[in-house]
């Protein structure tokens, strides 16, 4: 009997249990492997009570349901992780615990599903002897290695139905809204979104903005006769020359969390336009739901692909898609660069075509 590992990792994304599930119905189709869960994240490796047995009925009725059913951690680094020693916060490196349950797991391989954070630990820990497997998941879309990331589409979907929601009431009340969507370093999601519903002005992080620009954009349009607006800002987007717009600080292990440019587009949007605005923040709506059928899809085929990957022995690898076909890239090659909207691709040509306000 072999035995294979799964955790999922940083940030929930839809499709996640489309993952497990692809893992284990594999698992119990090919015979000879019992599969383990371990829950939130690497975290479970360390508690007596964060690892079970995943069986198809454990699994069954799963594939539409979004979050995970293992349970997520985005700050189970194991390398630092912050633990009390006494009355007082302490970071530590635990790393070693977490290599010896491994082994204590008898664990063939341990596949991890998880964005770039969670990703980069595993490379670490196969760099120390674990026999690891990545499933990259972002709703971000910013892994390298791959075309795609499972939960982008539900994610893409969920803003894009936003923004034709908004456009109504922006009609209705001739008013400029704002939709700030998520998006720290990668504008994906505002990109494709806001293109996919129509959005006016599109603002993301690889293009610093002009808030010059923007108003002139909003006046035009009013003085051709359009009396609302729409803008699509992902969270990390900044004016030229500035930094982003932060709702709380980071520190020496956590980045800060960013938030409120929506609020101050809208500001500066009402002040010099002089056109209502409102302001929405989709935040984690982005993250929650069932996975559409796209992500399924993918989900199910790199969950199917990771086992495969297990049954070859093939670690240190991530599974990943290339054009249509699914394949496996190096996870040193995956973390290599972050991916990020391509300025000179087809998505902000398209946008240009069309006339949208890149901000620029």
């Amino acid at each position: 009997m072999k035995h294979i590992g799964v955790l999922t990792g940083g940030g929930d994304a839809p499709g996640l249990n489309a993952v497990i599930r692809a893992v284990v119905k594999s698992a119990h189709t090919h015979g000879g492997y019992e599969v383990l869960g371990i829950r939130d994240g690497y975290d479970g490796l360390l508690d007596p009570a964060g690892v079970f047995t995943l069986t198809p009925a454990e699994v069954r009725g799963i594939l539409p349901r979004g979050g995970t059913i293992l349970g997520a951690a985005n700050r189970g680094n194991p390398f630092a992780r912050t633990v009390m020693q006494d009355g007082a916060e302490v970071v530590e490196d635990v790393s070693d615990e977490v290599i010896q349950s491994i082994h204590e797991l008898h664990l063939d391989s341990l596949i991890v599903v998880g964005g770039d954070g969670t990703l980069r630990i595993s490379q670490e820990l196969f760099e120390k002897g674990c026999p690891m497997i990545g499933v990259p998941k972002t709703i971000d879309n910013d892994i390298n290695g791959t075309d795609v990331t499972f939960g982008f589409d539900t994610a893409v979907s969920t803003a894009t139905d936003a923004i034709d929601k908004l456009h109504t009431t922006a009609e209705a009340h001739h008013r400029v809204m704002v939709l700030e969507l998520m998006g720290r370093d990668a504008g994906f999601i505002a990109l494709h979104a806001g293109v996919a519903g129509g959005a006016d002005v599109i603002l993301i992080p690889e293009i610093p903005f002009s808030f010059e620009r923007v108003c002139t954009t909003i006046k035009t349009r009013a003085r051709r006769g359009a009396r609302f607006s729409i803008i699509a800002v992902a969270e990390g987007a900044h004016p030229v020359g500035e930094e982003a717009t932060y709702r709380s600080a980071g520190d020496e292990l956590y980045v800060a969390r960013l938030g409120g440019i929506g609020q101050v587009v809208a500001q500066v949007v009402e002040s010099s336009c002089k056109m209502e605005s409102r302001v929405m923040v989709l935040g984690h709506l982005q993250r929650g739901g069932g996975p559409t059928a796209f992500d399924r899809w993918l989900a199910t085929r790199f969950g199917a692909a990771a086992f495969r990957l297990a049954e070859r022995g093939a670690h240190g690898r991530m599974v990943a898609l290339s054009g249509t076909k699914i394949t496996d890239v190096s996870l040193v090659e995956a973390l290599s660069q972050p991916k990020r909207v391509d300025l000179q691709g087809d998505g902000v040509r398209t946008a240009r075509n069309l006339g949208l306000c890149l901000g620029d």
